[in-house]
């Protein structure tokens, strides 16, 4: 039987791909030709630091409520990396029009993807919620700890790829951990020793749509099931560009963006701030601080290498084996862990209204929750002042920071008709969008004075609106 000739598959070379429900497929390197010795993407993903994040939870509590929602910071990270890659290939040419000394398509695209596989790489069980009640002992985030391992424990791998899935760098390039770390969280790196090119790449990190936000955005909508309005992704990625004012917006993609900060909103509302995602909060944060710190005491820099165990599963397991410890804190607090692991709701929502930005005041903002908590305690009938309760105030979330919640960001948006770049109030690109501010809420241990605790909170936040601090 004659033999045809073989089609070209050099493409197919130290390729592989991932399987995704968000991307459908996204690529990562593999050596070529089973060449043992070179440096690619799969050593990065198969690393201990991001095969550890298989075992955080992207959602920290609200798992609890969407059954689905199970997914974990690694396939984040995956999807992240897939997103920056694709901008970075769109953007390369105006970067290049904008920075002359601007590296190649090839270099820019695996820095940008290996940041934005790694951007999540020093988070910690129950993600934010560790930063706010943990890392912040040491004026520390997520970030922060990242920077650190990338430079310290994965520092070595980065600069040793010479290739995206594009290509080959060109000439001697090589991926510089500290650039890495720069996209990442710009303001601990020094700002002097970075190219301009790299402070206009940051603000894919950093700015209104990101590339961590649009994937997880996306995500976490399908995988908790509430898909109302998913982002369209390739439209922004088409009308994004460079100009010498950053990263800018043409015209025609205000609607692509109308509809992310939309899907964003509507995420914060029915997820992120559901009802009993943050009755589990409440009853997380007594718990959390303590069990971590007699789990994994003093300053996580100095011990990284203890911190690469430092995850759900460990915490889970720990946990489990208090439930039979001698001392009784341990025992306390297992009980309690006990209780969040089985799902057993202790805080009860007595009261919830939602507060828009149209009502707020300019120079104005929200007390704290215990100030609240004093206020309605006053206005509650003197047989009832003593009875435990809670507010929350969704806008203090250590997740990603509510949009809403940033009225003064801006954005760069370009005209096609006059040919001008300005920056635009995000206010404007708001107008069409239903905006919920803040989500503020009273939860008691159970439903017996839900009545009287609606009364007064409502006398509560009309005798406090007339005296709100400014701390927006």
């Amino acid at each position: 039987m004659k033999k045809t000739a073989s089609l070209n598959l050099n493409v197919y070379r130290g390729m592989a791909l991932i399987a995704d429900p968000i991307h459908q497929y996204a690529f990562f390197t593999v050596p070529q030709d089973n060449d043992q010795k070179e440096t690619t993407e799969k050593d990065l993903i198969d690393s201990p630091w991001l095969q550890r994040l298989r075992r955080i939870y992207q959602l920290q509590s609200a798992r609890w409520v969407y059954p689905a929602a199970e997914h974990s910071r690694f396939q984040h990270s995956l999807g992240t990396m897939h997103v920056a890659g694709e901008f970075a290939k769109h953007v390369h040419p105006s970067l290049c029009d904008v920075c002359q000394d601007t590296p190649s398509l090839n270099y820019i695209e695996e820095l940008m993807r290996v940041a934005g596989l790694l951007h999540d790489v020093g988070h910690g069980p129950y993600g934010h919620f560790f930063d706010e009640h943990y890392l912040s002992n040491w004026g520390l985030t997520h970030e922060l700890i990242g920077q650190q391992i990338i430079i310290k424990k994965l520092g070595s791998t980065i600069s040793r790829l010479r290739r995206s899935p594009s290509g080959a760098f060109a000439g001697r390039e090589a991926l510089d951990p500290m650039q890495v770390a720069f996209l990442i969280k710009a303001p601990d790196i020094k700002k002097e020793n970075q190219p301009r090119w790299l402070h206009m790449l940051r603000q894919l990190f950093s700015g209104i749509y990101t590339v961590d936000n649009l994937d997880y955005v996306q995500r976490d909508a399908y995988m908790t099931g509430f898909s109302l309005d998913m982002v369209d992704i390739p439209r922004l990625r088409y009308y994004t560009f460079f100009t010498s004012e950053g990263v800018t917006l043409h015209q025609s993609g205000i609607s692509a963006l109308g509809r992310f900060l939309n899907a964003r909103l509507n995420l914060y509302s029915n997820v992120y701030f559901h009802r009993t995602t943050r009755a589990l909060d409440l009853h997380l944060q007594e718990i959390f601080r303590d069990t971590i710190n007699l789990i994994f005491p003093g300053n996580p820099l100095k011990n990284l290498d203890g911190y690469l165990r430092c995850d759900e599963w460990s915490l889970f397991n720990e946990v489990q084996s208090w439930l039979v410890a001698k001392d009784a804190t341990k025992r306390k607090l297992a009980r309690e862990w006990q209780k969040l692991h089985n799902r057993k709701v202790k805080w009860k929502m007595a009261f919830s209204t939602e507060i828009s930005i149209a009502q707020i005041h300019r120079g104005t903002g929200f007390s704290p929750a215990k100030d609240y908590e004093v206020k309605i305690r006053e206005h509650l009938p003197a047989k009832l002042k003593g009875i435990s309760f809670k507010v929350d105030l969704a806008t203090q979330d250590p997740r990603p920071l509510n949009p809403m919640a940033e009225p003064g960001k801006r954005v760069n948006i370009f005209n096609p008709v006059t040919g001008i770049t300005s920056q635009e109030p995000l206010e404007e690109i708001y107008r069409f969008i239903p905006a919920r501010v803040m989500h503020f809420r009273v939860f008691a241990l159970n439903h017996d004075h839900d009545g009287a605790l609606s009364l007064a909170a409502e006398n509560a936040l009309n005798s406090q609106e007339a005296a709100m601090p400014t701390n927006v």
